[in-house]
This record gives structure tokens, C-alpha cells and sequence, in this order.
């Protein structure tokens, strides 16, 4: 509580992290509303969900992009892969394909799969494909360590 009463946007993100969890949806949506304030990308990102979703807000499409867009930005790499969805379904593929090129370069295993969806259908050059497989097979392969590949074995024993 004390980081919180600092104004410190990464305790207010779990603090609304933890009152969604509980259901407490005003609560969640007050603290990652201070935390988007301060920056916070996770928080814009949350808040996005809470207007897509209408979890205690009324349902706000401008918000939610408003939202993934600023979450986008601040390098959110789910928020890019929103935005990709959302411009694909709304008729502008190229931007699609650019959002899920970011993110997939990044290590966005949903954009890797659209991109190569959009690759098939011919919405994004071989030439743009094959960077953005090679950035991401070099991102994942940046995140590969022993403790990690340790850590993922027990998890999948619990």
C-alpha cells in the first residue's frame, strides 16, 4: 500500500489487477486509470480490455482503442496484436499486417500466426515475412535460458 500511496504506477497496475480479480471492477478500473496516467503501458492495456469487455464500464469502442493504442505505443506487444485484429477486421489490411509485423518481430507468437495467415492470403510480401520469422526466431531464441526452460518444466508438473 505504501508503493500505492507513493503514486507508483506499477503498484497501482497490480493493485487493479488485484481488485479485478475480485471482482471489484471499480476499484480495478480507479487504479489502472491512475496508473494509465502515469504511463503505465499494462494499465492502458487493462483499461482496453475493460471497455471492450464492459467490465464496470459501459462498453466504448473509441476507449478501447484509445487504450490498445497508447499500450501500443509504449510497446504492449498484445495491445499490437489487438490493434492488427482490429484493423484486419475492419477492412485495412496493410495496417494489419504492419501492427502484426511489429509485434511478431518482437516475439508475438498470435502475430507470427496471423502474419503467416496474411502471407498465405497475400496481404504482406515474402520479402516482409521472411524478416519478421527471422526477428522473431531471434527474439524467442533471446528469451531461452536454462533456468527458464527449468522453470517451464515445473510448471507443466503442477
Amino acid at each position: 500500500m505504501k508503493r500505492v500511496e507513493a503514486n507508483d504506477p506499477f503498484a497501482m497496475c497490480h493493485m487493479g489487477g488485484k481488485r479485478c480479480d475480485e471482482g471489484d471492477y471499480d476499484g480495478a478500473f480507479e487504479y489502472w486509470t491512475k496508473a494509465a496516467g502515469l504511463g503505465h503501458v499494462a494499465a492502458h492495456f487493462e483499461l482496453s480490455c475493460m471497455y471492450r469487455d464492459g467490465k464496470g464500464v459501459e462498453k466504448d469502442k473509441k476507449k478501447e482503442l484509445h487504450h490498445l493504442e497508447e499500450a501500443a505505443i509504449g510497446g504492449q506487444l498484445s495491445a499490437r496484436f489487438y490493434l492488427g485484429c482490429f484493423e484486419g477486421k475492419s477492412g485495412r489490411h496493410e495496417r494489419a499486417m504492419n501492427h502484426f509485423i511489429i509485434s511478431a518481430s518482437l516475439g508475438e507468437e498470435d502475430s507470427m500466426n496471423s502474419l503467416k495467415n496474411g502471407a498465405y492470403a497475400g496481404l504482406v510480401s515474402e520479402e516482409d515475412f521472411a524478416a519478421a520469422l527471422r526477428a522473431h526466431q531471434a527474439a524467442v531464441d533471446a528469451t531461452k535460458s536454462p533456468q527458464r526452460e527449468a522453470a517451464e518444466a515445473f510448471r507443466h508438473l503442477m
